[in-house]
């Protein structure tokens, strides 16, 4: 969410940016803005001039009282009653404009970073660089599930059966493989000085719509029915939640933390080839960075957080490479972001499997997540991105460690999380 004052004193810089996401329908919404903070700054005004005027006449009454001049303090008193109706009145016209004016700042998009390229959708986000050389091997590459299956390790048909589609049984070496690849990603993200965090799995209303676009809320979150919760879609839903109308010292900053967490998503219009199996479900378990600092170290902690996970997908024999977001395909509150995309030999390109974003201070606007720095307070910025989040994560990891003969084999990374084991042999 953006500051009024940036948006009272910059309408057109916010007009363009509205154009440059595509957004054109927002654009009225600035206008709007403009004119309900207008008018709610006079009544704020003539509020503040009523409640002066309000303070002196109530000293003159005790003065006319003292002097026995009842009949004037009387008149005075009426003059002060007729001031609180009208304060009291201004009040209620007061609050509605600020809910109008708040209900339009909660759906005008963020600034984005001048780097970003503009474009409609995603189908317009940029390469920005490859780590590692994609390999197509010489023999075919089953899909996902039936990789999964000569290890007797997917069961979607039980799911189906008690939760319906988008839900899995793992089992065996490849629930193992999967819960290996989280304890990886844990320790890796520890080594690299961030603190390990088991977040709440549900979190208030209030906090929803702290950290993400009523457009996400939509599209991704569960309600609990009965009950002011939502189940999280990511844990830094949680994460961030976890400073709501905190003020953080300076001196306490960057606060760096990696949590797990199931997530849980709608994934509202999936379909096609590549949404069967486990590529979109509602249900999965991830990995996730989240940082918060001070503005002017939010770009190179940015940089920071999405080589970590090329970093740890690198040791894992996967190369992958980095897009662009352009700015049609960014959400509202994020300033930049950056996809972290994986190989896939049986589709010969690559496919999403990690996301970094930059936020600015907007999801600091909107939970009063405060610094108390050297020269007084302000708001910090937060940063977000994967680490990994399997089962997806592991479509690329057997796709590119299979073997001619069926096997898997496991990079030296992951043994010791697998048992040692060097390769994974199929049942059949």
């Amino acid at each position: 969410m953006l500051d009024i004052k940036f948006l009272r004193e910059n309408p057109e810089m916010v007009k363009q940016n509205i154009c440059n996401k595509f957004q054109n329908h927002k654009l009225v919404m600035v206008d709007e803005v403009i004119e309900l903070d207008k008018e709610n700054r006079g009544i704020k005004q003539e509020v503040e001039a009523l409640r002066a005027d309000r303070n002196k006449i109530s000293k003159e009454i005790g003065k006319l009282m003292a002097q026995g001049k009842r009949e004037e303090a009387e008149k005075v008193k009426s003059e002060v009653a007729a001031s609180a109706s009208r304060i009291e009145e201004l009040s209620v016209k007061e609050k509605e404009l600020e809910d109008e004016i708040l209900k339009r700042m909660l759906v005008i998009p963020n600034i984005i970073d001048s780097s970003v390229p503009i474009g409609k959708d995603d189908t317009e986000n940029v390469e920005a660089e490859r780590f590692g050389e994609p390999v197509i091997p010489e023999f075919e590459v089953p899909y996902h599930t039936d990789i999964m299956e000569s290890f007797h390790g997917i069961d979607l048909d039980s799911a189906r059966r008690v939760a319906g589609n988008g839900f899995y049984y793992l089992m065996g070496d490849i629930a193992r493989l999967h819960s290996a690849v989280i304890s990886y990603a844990r320790d890796f993200m520890i080594d690299r000085g961030f603190t390990y965090c088991v977040p709440p799995f549900m979190i208030r209303s209030d906090v929803v719509t702290g950290v993400m676009s009523f457009a996400e809320m939509e599209a991704m979150m569960y309600k609990i029915e009965g009950e002011d919760l939502y189940l999280i879609g990511t844990s830094e839903h949680s994460m961030i939640g976890k400073f709501i109308d905190q003020i953080i010292q300076e001196d306490e900053l960057p606060q760096t933390l990696t949590s797990y967490s199931p997530c849980f998503r709608k994934e509202k219009g999936a379909h096609g080839l590549e949404e069967r199996g486990v590529y979109r479900i509602h249900q999965f378990e991830k990995q996730e960075m989240i940082v918060v600092c001070k503005p002017e170290d939010s770009a190179a902690w940015y940089n920071k957080l999405w080589k970590n996970t090329v970093d740890l997908f690198r040791t894992l024999d996967i190369p992958v490479r980095t897009l662009e977001c352009c700015s049609g395909d960014l959400a509202d509150l994020k300033v930049k972001s950056v996809d972290v995309e994986a190989w896939s030999p049986r589709q010969k390109k690559y496919f999403e499997v990690g996301s970094c974003s930059n936020l600015g201070d907007a999801q600091a606007r909107r939970l009063k997540i405060r610094v108390n720095g050297k020269e007084g307070k302000y708001l910090a910025h937060t940063l977000n991105n994967t680490v990994v989040a399997p089962p997806r994560m592991l479509i690329a990891f057997l796709e590119n460690n299979l073997n001619a003969d069926g096997t898997v084999s496991i990079p030296k990374a992951l043994q010791p999380y697998m048992g040692g084991k060097e390769k994974l042999v199929p049942d059949k």
